[in-house]
């Protein structure tokens, strides 16, 4: 799992945000698109993509997308 892809996979589940600010330090929330359906598409994404459970607490304690691909790795 190499955190390039994680954030790929990551943009895809976005359809009106530039994949230009998808980034290691992005903060995610931050982002104009984001809301609790795009919480409920990465929980579903990690799961499908790296057999990882991951819940909302998860998403609410990670700030940026490299923050949230460690605690996924951790649990790989």
């Amino acid at each position: 799992m190499e955190l390039k892809d994680f954030i790929e996979k990551f943009a895809e589940q976005f359809d009106d945000t530039d994949v230009a600010e998808f980034a290691p330090n992005t903060k995610f929330r931050c982002l104009e698109e984001w809301s609790s359906l795009s919480s409920l598409s990465i929980i579903a994404m990690i799961d499908e993509e790296y057999d990882v459970m991951i819940n909302g607490n998860d998403i609410r304690e990670s700030e940026t997308i490299e923050d949230l691909y460690t605690k996924v790795k951790s649990r790989i």
